[in-house]
């Protein structure tokens, strides 16, 4: 299975044409405009189906999005520059392991403030203790960059941020987001992070079917905001 299908097949199960949908961590929008499969583009593709999508990032790239109607550049652990209960959608799409210790409640509140009741928070995230994150976590940020040109060709450096890994277990997004309806659930689908590696994606496949769902590479996350 593909996981950028499976997750934004939820995501368009979620919105309508009056939601107001929050990209938290929306980045420069590399799907929007590097060749992926059509299908794929009109899947994540919510401007023009929605009322409004809206971006965050920190990464001033954020403003080149063509995925957005409205882009914000925010600092890092300060609080969304939104009104309570505007959003009916938050999603952030491999963006939590990007969070700092120091910043994840607060952050985790923040986006439940900007939500509607009955709204939704989805989230991927690799999970910390599967072989990709504990990978991620042996080897040094500094070094993301070079193995990842090696295995992914194509992906930019701008592309590439730290990892930090609180808020990638179970426990953590059900203490982060405890008052409201949580969901976690791990996803099992291709090991798109192997990129053009015959080899990796062979091995990580294979590894993959071994593992139990609890140790699946990613974490799926659904939380709805208590009315």
């Amino acid at each position: 299975m593909d996981g950028s299908v499976d997750f934004y097949t939820r995501i368009n199960a979620l919105v309508d044409e009056d939601s107001r949908v929050l990209d938290f961590g929306a980045g420069r929008g590399w799907w929007a405009v590097e060749p992926i499969a059509p299908f794929q583009r009109r899947l994540r593709m919510l401007r023009g189906r929605v009322k409004e999508v809206v971006g965050t990032d920190v990464d001033p790239a954020v403003t080149t999005n063509p995925s957005l109607d409205e882009a914000h550049v925010v600092e890092l652990g300060a609080p969304l520059p939104f009104e309570e209960n505007t959003f009916d959608l938050v999603m952030a799409d491999f963006v939590l392991e990007h969070i700092n210790r120091e910043d994840a409640q607060d952050v985790a509140n923040d986006v439940m403030r900007v939500l509607k009741p009955g709204g939704w928070f989805a989230a991927r995230t690799p999970f910390k203790w599967s072989f990709v994150g504990i990978g991620a976590r042996v080897i040094p940020n500094r070094r993301h960059v070079q193995l990842l040109k090696k295995l992914q060709p194509d992906r930019l450096p701008e592309d590439v941020f730290p990892v930090r890994y609180t808020m990638n277990t179970r426990r953590d997004i059900k203490r982060y987001f405890a008052g409201h309806h949580v969901v976690v659930y791990g996803q099992i689908c291709e090991p798109q992070y192997a990129g053009k590696s015959r080899l990796a994606w062979r091995v990580a496949a294979f590894i993959e079917r071994l593992l139990p769902q609890r140790m699946a590479a990613s974490l799926m996350i659904f939380v709805q905001k208590k009315d």
